[in-house]
């Protein structure tokens, strides 16, 4: 079984790691936590109300205990995705499928299924909200990166977009996502929902070990609006006012070990995406705004750099490098995995025309230097 990306709406702490077999989530030292090969998110920790607690003088101890017991009960997951127990809930097993529908993506397709439950809004609206997901991807790489299946587990009683959990290689299937929606959701919490495109992302590049476990989660949490500002679902100055509200998270703290060893909720999905936008940046004023990160990317995905195969950072930096004919995304690895970089996101924004305004609103400045860069991410291909 390859990757697993967990996204809970109010997940934290060991409540995101608890919360089924082969969850993730942050122990009490702020490290992340995971199983084997397990890929971790929550919606509060992405968009930063969950809390962050870094450090602390019990934290190796702390750290081995958990991750003795997240192995443990991985090693459960994957038997239940073999031979599913009674009563088991491994990967893929919800109980009977009430639904079956099947997404056209140019030459990849996307099963949706719908276990049994009640939605207010019935499954066309949230079939419809899944293939606005599934658009989005197909916006960014080109075309759906693997042949995968979706799970809709209605939830009684609640609302919201609960939770997103995806795998790579599950039950014949190269990628597979289980999200979990509560009854009462209403169109307006799907529309503001980000969760399913994240974890939909979380297919288009390939499993890494522990270590860089920042650079799946910072992809997914720096592609996703992007590629939905590219279908034209969000506006572009939305995800910059974000961004410039989010990205000073990922930046190193006190006692930083670089962002390779330095496992906190900041470091894993801000850090990774201030490491994206760096990288994105750097590779357009190389090549005159010719190349991006999603060129780098694409070309990832077409190596067969998807969540169901293992590999580890360098190759896929290397082959995004070769795609850009840059080498910012490996000379960028090796300054910041070892040591703490600190990027002067005040410049950054007056380079690309990102101005805070008033109320919190953020002005895009278009005679800005470096313009024509902001306007190229988000620019559809």
């Amino acid at each position: 079984m390859g990757a697993i990306s967990r996204c809970g709406k109010n997940s934290g702490m060991i409540g995101a790691w608890w919360k089924g077999l082969g969850g993730a989530g942050l122990g009490l030292n702020g490290d992340w936590i995971r199983p084997l090969g397990t890929r971790s998110c929550a919606k509060d920790e992405r968009s930063g109300f969950a809390p962050e607690v870094e450090g602390g003088a019990h934290e190796g101890a702390m750290r081995r205990r958990m991750r003795g017991l997240g192995v443990a009960m991985a090693a459960i997951t994957a038997l239940a995705g073999t031979a599913p127990l009674s009563g088991q809930r491994g990967p893929g097993s919800a109980g009977p499928v009430a639904e079956t529908h099947r997404l056209e993506l140019g030459e990849r397709s996307l099963q949706v299924d719908f276990a049994a439950g009640d939605l207010d809004l019935g499954t066309g609206s949230v079939l419809a909200h899944v293939q606005k997901a599934a658009q989005a991807v197909v916006a960014y790489y080109g075309k759906f990166p693997v042949e995968a299946r979706v799970l809709i587990v209605p939830v009684a009683g609640q609302d919201g977009v609960l939770q997103g959990t995806t795998w790579g290689g599950v039950r014949g299937w190269q990628g597979f996502t289980r999200m979990r929606i509560g009854q009462h959701t209403t169109q307006q919490e799907l529309d503001e929902d980000w969760m399913m495109t994240h974890e939909l992302v979380h297919m288009a590049f390939p499993t890494m070990p522990d270590d860089q476990h920042w650079i799946e989660e910072g992809l997914s949490t720096y592609v996703e609006p992007v590629a939905r500002v590219q279908t034209g679902e969000l506006k572009a100055e939305a995800i910059w006012r974000d961004m410039a509200r989010d990205m000073p998270k990922g930046e190193p703290r006190e006692g930083d070990q670089g962002i390779d060893h330095t496992h906190t909720w900041g470091r894993t999905y801000w850090g990774g995406a201030l490491f994206c936008l760096v990288a994105d940046v750097a590779i357009r004023r190389e090549t005159h705004n010719q190349k991006g990160l999603q060129d780098a990317l694409r070309a990832i995905v077409e190596r067969g750099g998807t969540i169901n195969h293992d590999w580890d950072l360098p190759r896929a930096l290397e082959v995004g490098d070769e795609a850009t004919g840059t080498q910012v995304l490996m000379q960028q690895y090796a300054a910041w995995k070892d040591k703490a970089v600190t990027v002067d996101l005040e410049k950054l924004w007056a380079e690309l025309g990102v101005k805070w305004g008033k109320g919190g609103s953020v002005e895009l400045v278009e005679g800005a230097r470096e313009a024509g860069i902001r306007r190229g991410i988000t620019e559809k291909r």
